[in-house]
């Protein structure tokens, strides 16, 4: 079973993916709609994508590959994220990491180094070749990731110390499942009237359903018009999931409503 996850080796993301599958079955990707677009194409068996960090929020990329790319999510992956500076020396003028990393660490690059360029790339990983190849960049990634030609300059750099990112694995749509103590849909209404968000929410609050988290996001249709990604504490298996389910579907008769199946969550500590 081929599991994709964002690369190079090193990235939260791969640590993420070694609780799906071995190292040796793990291939890597530059971007997170290429890991979901690569499972709806049978290009991979599974997907790791970050979707939610607990400091910077939702990662809107993964968000918007679920809406354009049919897939299924079977799995929910939490891991601590504990973010290190790491240079050859501290002589650095630059600092390179995920526009994530960048910005969980943001209060403290200010406070400990003023003023200092940083730079967005691909993956934390990307952040620490460049660190590799340059003794003018530091790189924000994990204290493993020094390795021997690095030093460790300091550990522990996130604003919170609570920091933690929520991961999904991802499989074809024909794997979504029933069973399991989470459900996450994706609603396009395709509809705009005074009350629309609150009878689809009504939906899940009249059964008692706690929704863990609602985001909106451009449906790139036209200005003002949105799709909703909706979590739900509680299974597809259970009668009131489907009778909200349901209902929302009578509300986005003319949009659509997918599930992207129900699913359990683990933590893992690395």
């Amino acid at each position: 079973m081929t599991t994709i996850t964002l690369g190079p080796s090193g990235t939260y993301s791969h640590r993420a993916a070694r609780a799906v599958a071995d190292d040796g079955d793990i291939d890597f990707a530059e971007s997170m709609t290429a890991i979901v677009e690569a499972v709806a194409d049978g290009e991979a068996d599974r997907g790791v994508v970050p979707i939610e960090n607990s400091i910077e929020g939702s990662v809107t990329e993964s968000l918007d590959a679920f809406t354009e790319y049919d897939v299924a999510v079977v799995r929910e992956i939490i891991t601590p994220i504990r973010h290190a500076l790491l240079a050859q020396d501290d002589s650095f003028a630059l600092v390179a990491s995920h526009a994530q990393a960048l910005a969980q660490c943001r209060g403290w690059l200010e406070e400990h180094y003023p003023g200092v360029d940083v730079e967005a790339v691909a993956s934390t990983a990307r952040g620490v070749e460049r660190a590799r190849e340059d003794p003018d960049v530091a790189a924000i990634g994990h204290p493993d990731n020094a390795g021997d030609d690095l030093e460790l300059l300091a550990e522990d750099i996130q604003d919170q110390s609570s920091n933690a990112t929520r991961f999904v694995a991802v499989a074809p749509a024909s794997e979504r499942a029933e069973g399991g103590g989470k459900t996450s849909f994706i609603i396009y209404p395709n509809a705009d009237y005074p009350g629309l968000l609150l009878e689809l929410l009504e939906a899940f609050a009249d059964r008692d359903i706690n929704l863990t988290r609602i985001e909106s996001r451009p449906s790139g249709e036209r200005l003002g018009d949105y799709v909703f990604h909706l979590d739900a504490a509680a299974g597809l298996y259970e009668e009131r999931t489907q009778k909200a389910l349901e209902d929302v579907e009578k509300l986005a008769e003319n949009g659509w409503v997918r599930h992207l199946g129900s699913y359990d969550t683990e933590t893992v500590i690395e």
